[in-house]
């Protein structure tokens, strides 16, 4: 074992490549919680890799000091990206050699029902994520180039596939199901597969650690809500439930997308506009949420502040939006039977105490959640902690979530990179 082990974790998009670098603790090997094993991993930089494929690509990487560097130069493919990356590392002193990297955890969105567990990168890993490519042809593509691309980089060092619907593998059949003919599932495999997963799990796991430490049942919703949002029942550490389905595109309000709407939405707008099918799909998933109703932005800080000034649309987006979330949280809480703790992280729960509170007023006397307004003002930008008031009958606890760190523990668990 050399003197200093480095994992590399990567979330390749189609046109962008997120990363961070995490240095790993000789002693990681004898921790038990996740909480001590996150004590051991030190994030050494992180940074992305913008439109790939154009002359401005957008690259920027945080420096020893923590400061930021951004530059725009051409970047034509996956491959020059991860150069750029692993130069930059080099160059910026963050690593002396390339043999300091032990191992690459790649986050992979679709494993279909292939996979319940993180899995090493190969050949036959590979076949499968190709197979899936209709699932998901937007991320998949990416993935997979982006696994080739440090394998040509750095052809010694083995690589994990992490898998956001490997967590929802749980669910029984009658959960993930299609009230469609068998036969779609049988020859096309169409049923629900969720995401997020990562982050659900590490979401379980740590309100588990933190605020139940003992205890032998925990029933849990997470609410992972941010430009992309999903909402898991979670039963003694097991997925039960989960809002997203074929794809993303199901679910709770977001961003830009939809959420769940009536199928025949499709072709009565294809008559309507004259749109065909892709066009609309495209629509639903880019142009629609949170954008698509308040005409201003897909960003909720826009759409906030539009709303405080009293725009009609900006409040019925919120409202919808809201009310969403709401909805998922009365089925889960239904399915659950009782719940222990309600989770919130990501971006938009993480950071934006408004719309935690519209979406907790609407279960409040269905369920007796009651919402600690100073607290929930109070516990934001990268902090956790309850905001559920002392008489609230479920607890409510914000967690800011950390994907990269479950990548980084599992690419370390199956490349066995510290003995």
């Amino acid at each position: 074992m050399t003197d200093s082990i480095k994992i590399m974790c990567i979330n390749a998009g189609s046109s962008s490549l997120k990363f961070k670098l995490y240095e790993v603790g000789k002693n990681i090997k004898n921790a038990k919680s996740l909480t001590e094993k996150a004590t051991h991993l030190n994030s050494l930089t992180n940074g992305i890799v913008e439109r790939i494929g154009h002359d401005d690509a957008i690259f920027s990487i945080k420096d020893k000091e923590g400061k930021k560097q951004t530059t725009i130069q051409p970047v034509s493919n996956h491959q020059e990206a991860v150069d750029l990356v692993l130069n930059s590392l080099l160059k910026l002193n963050i690593i002396s050699s390339y043999d300091e990297i032990k191992g690459v955890g790649n986050r992979v969105v679709q494993g279909g029902s292939y996979f319940s567990d993180s899995a090493l990168f190969d050949k036959k890993t590979e076949e499968i994520i190709t197979k899936l490519i209709p699932l998901d042809p937007l991320h998949a593509e990416a993935h997979l180039t982006c696994y080739h691309a440090f394998k040509k980089a750095l052809p010694n060092v083995g690589e994990v596939a992490v898998f956001d619907t490997a967590f929802h593998q749980t669910m029984e059949e009658k959960e993930y199901m299609y009230a469609l003919p068998y036969e779609y599932y049988e020859k096309y495999s169409v049923r629900k597969y969720g995401a997020h997963g990562t982050s659900h799990k590490y979401l379980s796991i740590m309100a588990s650690e933190m605020y139940f430490k003992g205890q032998e049942h925990v029933n849990l919703i997470t609410c992972h809500i941010g430009s992309g949002a999903s909402i898991s029942a979670i039963k003694d550490g097991k997925c039960i439930s989960t809002s997203m389905g074929l794809t993303p595109l199901a679910g709770v309000m977001m961003g830009t997308r939809t959420g769940d709407i009536d199928p025949s939405c499709m072709p009565f707008l294809a008559k309507c506009t004259g749109k065909d099918a892709e066009e609309l799909y495209d629509i639903f998933n880019k142009k629609s949420g949170l954008l698509g109703i308040s005409g201003i932005s897909n960003d909720t800080r826009d759409v906030e502040d539009a709303y405080l000034k009293g725009d009609k649309k900006a409040k019925l987006a919120i409202d919808m939006y809201a009310n969403k979330i709401a909805e998922y949280i009365m089925m889960y809480y239904g399915k659950l039977g009782h719940v222990d703790m309600i989770v919130c992280s990501a971006g938009v729960f993480e950071n934006a105490p408004l719309y935690r509170k519209e979406a907790f007023k609407l279960v409040e006397e269905a369920i007796g959640v009651k919402i600690d307004e100073k607290l929930n003002s109070e516990i934001r930008l990268g902090k956790e902690g309850l905001i559920s008031s002392s008489d609230s009958k479920i607890k409510v606890a914000v967690i800011p979530t950390d994907e990269e760190l479950m990548i980084a523990l599992d690419t370390i668990r199956l490349l066995n990179i510290v003995e």
